[in-house]
């Protein structure tokens, strides 16, 4: 009988317990102010760099790698997570030997203003960091409790991501006050384990489906050389018909991720093994504006800020054209209005608000004015030199002005109206 009693007593409590934990969790201020998600092109050629030097194609099985980060980028890219896919900001700072974090992320479930205000502080030990205290709001939790609920839960979350061969590949964690420094054991299957993650089985099936979507208009197209407008049509068709029971968000990231491979001349079983099997499409010339350079440009940021967030797409775009401006192909204003409107058809894309109005006007058919802007008098192909002498660099005014009418003329396209 007594038994009994406990059992009625902890379930009649139990709604009282969550709701005051829930009172003490969640506050109605956040503790991180907003702060600027500005991504530079230094930040980008700094992070193209560490990928370089730990390209897993170059790994061999039980060679060990450091990836260091400084403490700038790494509370710049904490800042940037926060903000784009918690819609709040982030704090990181390092001293010798610890870490501090703290996060300000908006509950999306409700209207009013409400936040998770996270503060966590990491020690470094002779291997991995320690977790020294958690706060989520006025809510102290238990470090033991913290340990046990993530051993737990990340699993449970990543089903396809064997949580602990990655705590196993991690071998060290070093922290000064200016530089985290990771060092890492490369597994000969971590790879995969890592693909998993990124794109589980459901989302490799959704690929299958638009790439087979793909073969079949790639047959169809007359010619050698096609606009890109006749590749989207078809493709974001199968993305309206789908999302009346799909997430018409996912629908437009997996159309555009199979149309920026296919763009970009590459193939999928570079990413997805199992994709050596699927049917391949036929080649054809992509063009845009009759450039065959633009449709590249404008896949790529679509589909980084598609995924990863408009200001990452749009540090990536201006990268490539500073680079090309030492010595490449030369700066250019109309490669940038690529890179930009491509941005702007990601975001949209993405946007659960947006996705399901975007699929239905493509599905009605569009026109190559109705997503790319006039460039034809846009400068170009301007090396360093003309570049900073003409516009000031990027910091300059007159670089800005020109900046200002190419998003000016990208929002006012017929297919965002």
């Amino acid at each position: 009988m007594r038994l009994f009693k406990l059992i009625f007593l902890l379930i009649v409590l139990s709604p009282f317990a969550l709701a005051g934990l829930a009172y003490l969790a969640i506050e109605t201020q956040p503790s991180v102010d907003n702060r600027n998600t500005e991504i530079t092109p230094a930040s980008v050629e700094r992070a193209k760099r560490i990928i370089e030097q730990n390209d897993s194609r170059k790994l061999k099985a039980g060679e060990r790698r450091t990836i260091s980060t400084s403490a700038t980028d790494l509370d710049l890219a904490a800042n940037y997570l926060a903000h784009q896919f918690g819609r709040g900001s982030a704090r990181v700072t390092l001293q010798s030997g610890s870490a501090q974090a703290s996060a300000s992320l908006r509950i999306q479930l409700i209207p009013m203003p409400l936040y998770l205000n996270i503060d966590a502080a990491l020690a470094e030990t002779d291997s991995l960091a320690r977790l020294e205290s958690l706060r989520v709001g006025q809510l102290t939790v238990p470090v033991w409790l913290a340990n046990w609920t993530m051993g737990h839960l990340l699993p449970t979350l990543t089903r396809d991501f064997d949580y602990n061969a990655f705590l196993h590949a991690v071998k060290k964690v070093s922290v000064s006050e200016t530089r985290l420094a990771l060092t890492y054991e490369w597994q000969a299957d971590l790879a995969d384990k890592l693909r998993a993650v990124f794109l589980p089985p459901e989302e490799q099936e959704r690929l299958r489906i638009y790439q087979e979507r793909l073969v079949e208009v790639s047959q169809t197209l007359p010619g050698k050389n096609a606009s890109m407008t006749e590749l989207l049509v078809p493709i974001f068709k199968l993305a309206a018909e789908r999302s009346d029971s799909q997430p018409a968000t996912a629908e437009s990231r997996a159309a555009i991720f199979v149309l920026m491979i296919y763009i970009n001349g590459r193939s999928l079983d570079k990413l997805v093994p199992e994709a050596e099997s699927w049917p391949r499409p036929a080649k054809h010339g992509i063009s845009l504006n009759q450039r065959d350079d633009f449709p590249k440009h404008f896949i790529v940021s679509a589909a980084l800020a598609a995924n990863a967030g408009t200001p990452l797409a749009d540090a990536v775009g201006l990268y490539k054209e500073i680079e090309d401006s030492r010595g490449g192909s030369g700066f250019s204003f109309n490669d940038i209005a690529a890179d930009r409107a491509g941005t702007k058809f990601g975001e949209y894309a993405a946007h659960s608000a947006n996705a399901r109005t975007l699929h239905k006007k493509l599905r009605a058919g569009i026109k190559e004015r109705d997503i790319m802007p006039a460039t034809a008098d846009l400068p170009e192909f301007m090396q360093a030199a003309e570049f900073k002498r003409r516009f000031g660099g990027i910091e300059g005014a007159e670089y800005k002005k020109m900046m200002a009418d190419i998003d000016r003329r990208i929002a006012a396209l017929p297919l965002y109206r």
